[in-house]
């Protein structure tokens, strides 16, 4: 009997690990899988270079607003699986991974059309289930019914740690401190948005990362994968 595909949601904090964990379990079952804070990434990158965004950080919403529907996100796959975003055409993955972008992501990310924008882009992608989407409100909002939910989590340093050395490895220069304050930062915006807020999903499995190895993290994942199937099969 072939397994029954189902929608997979992954949420939690920044620099968490959850989009490489959702990638790897993505190519393990042969879903899709598809990185949302990418897509906040890509319209955040959009409102900078439109100058949407003021030096001290405040988005003109109103603009940016009105803008929206002529961004287009969409993903591209290379034959490694390894995924670029695309924004309007133009291959931005690089440019969006940047502390810059990072700094203020959060922000945009707050906005309520923004939000409404991409989440039925999201839902849209999600169709024909046999996904794997990361965010923060995956499993609240965007598909409260998913059949399985993991809400991953680790300290603040030990993921302003991993998210440095991500940036060293690219050549981007900034301190370990820079990195953290931005961490605690995205935290607190996430958590205390009125739209969607950060939150584990009442149903959703906990996850701390903190001391896991890539390898016992991809593992616990299928685990989860298998005890679903083993319920929805049975029924």
């Amino acid at each position: 009997m072939e397994a029954p595909k189902i929608i997979i949601a992954v949420d939690g904090y920044s620099s968490s690990g959850k989009s490489s964990m959702a990638k790897a379990l993505a190519r393990s079952l042969g879903y899709n899988y598809v990185d949302t804070g990418a897509m906040y990434r890509a319209v955040t990158l959009y409102a900078m270079c439109h100058g949407l965004i003021a030096a001290d950080g405040a988005v003109d919403t109103e603009v940016l607003t009105a803008a929206l529907p002529r961004i287009s996100v969409t993903f591209k796959r290379d034959a490694d699986g390894s995924q670029h975003t695309i924004l309007n055409g133009e291959d931005v993955e690089n440019e969006i991974r940047g502390l810059e972008v990072s700094g203020h992501v959060s922000d945009v990310s707050a906005i309520p059309a923004v939000r409404h924008f991409l989440v039925e882009q999201q839902q849209a992608f999600g169709k024909e289930k046999g996904i794997v989407m990361d965010g923060r409100d995956i499993g609240t909002t965007v598909f409260p019914n998913a059949e399985l939910k993991i809400f991953v989590d680790a300290s603040a340093r030990t993921r302003a740690e991993r998210r440095f050395k991500e940036l060293q490895a690219k050549g981007v220069d900034t301190t370990f401190d820079e990195v953290l304050a931005n961490v605690e930062s995205r935290d607190l915006i996430d958590r205390t948005r009125k739209e969607s807020p950060l939150r584990k999903a009442d149903d959703a499995i906990s996850l701390d990362n903190s001391t896991m190895t890539i390898d016992e993290q991809n593992r616990w994942l299928i685990d989860q994968y298998h005890n679903v199937i083993s319920r929805l099969t049975s029924k």
